[in-house]
Formats: structure tokens, C-alpha cells, sequence
């Protein structure tokens, strides 16, 4: 029997910076959506990348006084390794300046949305944000600044290829509208159905190689012009998995089961990659994920404000785990979550200290006391509660959590009604099977969200001899 694929993709980053707090709540989200397929017995990919190909990278190697390709070989390498701090096994990081892996993938994209009648060639002027790399109408722009990076955008008058976008709306918001394209969660779809409704114009898919400073892929039969950034960037999620290089690995793999992305690059993976995906003939990805931010002290995360705490830093202090648990379980799948120093405290005492924590010393030290003899706990492999299944299907990572904690309070609250340490013979040794049945659920569920937790309680309950640890969570001050 074949086993099914689950194939999950991050964010593919510029690296002209370097990862933030905001980034480890992508990160952890895809790993647990990893984690849950891989419990339900699927063969799971997780991919991310770099996006080199941009006119910022080359700005910011000048800026370091680097040559470009040794700058994108520095930064790429943190945001590669970043995954590996985080305790997130990454299967495939595909770099967009890999000209053996990448490259041939996206001139292939190209060529096939040209034979389809959908590039064309056109003179153009408009207001260019090198942030966000794209063009600008003046309906983006406020007081002629772009809300995203609060600076004007460049006037550039030049000759691009244009990718026909407004072809392809109807058919989108059909396949939208219908669930064939599912966006989630609704809001985020609901913004897009907007947007495209509004009317789609056709995009620059190109630069010349003077303007982009001769990085970037040719286009095909043009040696005055590269890709543009987007049509180079996204393919990212092909190339990485054999796309232009290994068929057979690509047919394996695609299409993507999930898109997890940020907010501010909605659009370009809801309208413009669907679009060219649909002009090349290729299937889509089955669902686009769209987180919101973490914000720190009601601030949006800023190089000039400088708020953006590195996640490692975090993680050295606090403990991995416990930073999972927060950006899982504090910030809303619909709305920004905000993250402060104190909130992170409150939570880490309340729920993992004062909960899970004091929960498991309390059944480890009533089984201790006991001087009985356990059956050994054999952990259900294939084991995924209906109630955090639906939770995760729909990305709620809080809700599935908030569940899991009330089943950790219950415990608790049969413990003192039980009150098991006036207990003696078969009376006792059936509320201590009763705990133990609670704590192996609890540790059960927690797999896809703590692993590293879940293994250590599950290894403590094990049986026959239960005695009580070092504290799962050290309460801080």
C-alpha cells in the first residue's frame, strides 16, 4: 500500500535580515502540522528557502561591502540554520541563486506561460517599492509613501515582460469561492476575494539586468532581461522538490498540501501564483495557510524600531519548549498576538509551570508514594484525539491546546476531589489508574505541539517503577 504524502512549505525570505520572534511562529506551526501527518502515518516534506534574486539583497551587500554571491551565502546559512535552533528538521532549503536546481525550473515556468499566450512585452512607467519588491499603484500608496516600508517608492520607466493576470480573475475566484483553492482562515480569504473582485491588473514578471545588476535568472531568449523576483521566488516550492531538474521526485511531492505564509504575502501566493500555475498547466497548491503577526509590546516587529527579538535568544533563556508553547497557544490564527517579556512570563508560570508542570510532579510523587508497581505504557503510535484533529485541520493551534488544558485541569480537580494521598489498596490503585490514563492522553495530545515534552512524560509514566523528576517546567521569577 502506497503511503500518502503530506508536502508543507514556509515562507521563502529575502535574507537581507535576519529571522525574528515573528518567524519562529511560522516555523512552529509548520513543524506541528508536520509532526500530526507524520502521526497519522503520511509521509511528510517540509520545505523553505532563500530568495536571492532581489534587487534589496544586492542593496545590502553593497551596504556590507560584500561581493553579492558571498553576502547570499552568509545570510542564506542563518536563515537555513535558524530551523535547526528552533528544533525544526527541515527536509529540503532551496536557494534561488542554485542555478543547477533552481534555475532551469523557473525558465521552464516561463516558457510554458509564454507558449500559453500570457507573457507579453511592454513599456512601462510606474512607482517601484524595492521592499516589496513590486510595483505600486497610487491607490496602494499613502500620501505617496508605501504603508508597508514608509518610503517612496522609486518612479522607473523601462521595458518588462508582463504575466496576463487579469485573464485568469473569474476563474479565481471561482476556484476560491468554491474551496478547490482553500484559503484560510476566512478573513484572509475574504480580503483576497475582495481584492481580486476589485479588478486584477496584469503584473511585471521582469527587470532589465542593468536595473537588477545582473543578478537574477535570464529570461529565456532575452539576455537584456531577468525574472522578476516573484515568478522566480515562489517556484521555489517546485524546484525544491525536483521541478526542471528530477520529474519523478516533482510528481511525487506536488502540489503543495500546504502554503503556510504570512499575511503580507497573501496576495502573491492567493492571485499571482495560482494565476501562473493555472497559465503553465500545473496543478495547485490544495491550501494556503495565512498567518497573522506577532507583534511586541502593541508594536509591529521593525528594524528602525529595533523590537525584533532574535527567537534563539529566547529559546536559550526561557527553554524551547516553552517558546513553542507560547507563539501555539497566544497567538489567534485570525489576528495578530502580541508578545511581551512579562506575558510570556505570566503564561510560562500559569500553564506549564503551575499546570502541566505541577500536574505531572503531583501524579509522579502519588505513584512514587504508593509503592506499587505499573503496567508499562506502550505509546499508541497511530494515536490522534477527534477533538485535536479538528483543531488542527482548521489551524487552530490555541483552541487545540486550550483543550488539552482543560483536560489538565479536570485532572487536577479529580485529584482534589478524590484526594488519592488518604487513599489506600484497590481504591487507591484505581485513582492512580484513572491519573495515569489522564496523563498518558495529555502527553498523547501534545506530541505534534511539544514533542520533546510529551517524550519526556511519556518515558516518566512508563512503568513499572514511576518516581518523581527534576520539574518539567522550573517556575520563573
Amino acid at each position: 500500500m502506497t503511503t500518502k504524502k503530506f508536502y508543507i512549505t514556509t515562507a521563502i525570505p529575502y535574507v537581507n535580515g535576519s529571522p525574528h520572534v515573528g518567524h519562529s511562529l511560522e516555523y512552529f506551526q509548520a513543524d506541528t502540522i508536520r509532526r500530526y501527518h507524520q502521526l497519522l502515518g503520511e509521509e511528510t516534506l517540509l520545505l523553505s528557502g532563500a530568495d536571492e534574486n532581489a534587487l534589496k539583497n544586492v542593496q545590502a551587500a553593497e551596504k556590507e561591502g560584500l561581493p553579492t554571491q558571498e553576502y547570499l551565502d552568509k545570510y542564506s546559512k542563518i536563515w537555513h540554520d535558524i530551523y535547526n535552533d528552533l528544533g525544526v528538521p527541515l527536509d529540503v532549503f532551496q536557494r534561488g541563486s542554485d542555478q543547477e536546481k533552481h534555475w532551469p525550473g523557473v525558465q521552464k515556468l516561463w516558457n510554458l506561460c509564454f507558449d500559453n499566450g500570457d507573457i507579453y512585452k511592454k513599456t512601462y512607467k510606474g512607482y517601484y517599492c524595492v521592499g516589496c519588491e513590486s510595483f505600486k499603484t497610487e491607490k496602494e500608496l499613502v500620501d505617496g509613501i508605501c504603508p508597508e516600508h514608509q518610503k517612496k517608492p522609486e518612479l522607473v520607466d523601462e521595458e518588462n515582460y508582463f504575466f496576463k493576470l487579469s485573464k485568469y480573475q473569474q476563474k479565481l475566484i471561482d476556484l476560491i469561492e468554491s474551496g478547490e483553492l482553500r484559503i484560510t482562515p476566512e478573513n484572509k480569504k475574504s480580503e483576497m476575494l475582495s481584492f481580486i473582485k476589485s479588478g486584477l491588473e496584469d503584473f511585471s514578471i521582469s527587470r532589465s539586468v542593468k536595473r537588477a545588476r545582473g543578478v537574477g535568472v535570464p529570461v529565456p531568449n532575452d539576455p537584456n532581461q531577468v525574472i522578476y523576483v516573484w515568478f522566480d521566488a515562489l517556484n521555489i516550492y517546485m524546484t525544491g522538490i525536483g521541478y526542471g531538474w528530477d520529474e519523478a521526485l516533482w510528481k511525487k511531492w506536488w502540489p503543495a498540501d500546504v502554503h503556510v505564509i504570512g499575511k503580507d504575502i497573501n496576495r502573491f501566493h492567493t492571485v499571482y501564483w495560482p494565476a501562473m500555475l493555472l497559465s503553465a498547466g500545473i496543478a495547485l497548491p490544495k491550501c494556503v495557510f495565512v498567518h497573522s503577526f506577532v507583534i511586541v509590546g502593541g508594536l509591529k516587529i521593525s528594524k528602525s524600531i529595533g523590537n525584533g527579538i532574535h527567537p534563539k535568544d529566547l529559546a536559550d533563556e526561557f527553554g524551547l519548549e516553552a517558546v513553542r508553547y507560547f507563539m501555539l497557544s497566544q497567538i489567534p490564527t485570525s489576528e495578530d498576538g502580541d508578545f511581551t517579556n512579562e506575558r510570556f512570563k505570566e503564561i510560562y508560570n500559569a500553564n506549564l509551570a503551575n499546570g502541566l508542570g505541577n500536574l505531572v510532579s503531583r501524579i509522579a510523587k502519588l505513584c512514587e508514594n504508593s509503592g506499587q508497581e505499573f503496567p508499562t505504557v506502550k505509546e499508541k503510535k497511530d494515536f490522534v484525539d477527534p477533538a485535536i484533529v479538528k483543531h488542527l485541520e482548521e489551524f487552530r493551534f490555541d483552541k487545540a491546546l486550550e483543550y488539552i488544558w482543560e483536560i489538565i485541569g479536570k485532572t487536577d480537580a479529580f485529584i482534589e476531589q478524590t484526594k488519592p494521598w488518604s487513599q489506600k489498596g484497590d481504591e487507591l490503585t484505581q485513582t492512580l489508574k484513572v491519573l495515569l490514563d489522564s496523563i498518558n492522553l495529555i502527553s498523547l495530545n501534545l506530541r505534534p505541539f511539544l514533542p520533546s515534552t510529551a517524550e519526556k512524560i511519556l518515558n516518566q509514566f512508563e512503568g513499572p517503577n514511576i518516581k518523581a523528576g527534576e520539574p518539567l517546567f522550573p517556575r520563573l521569577k
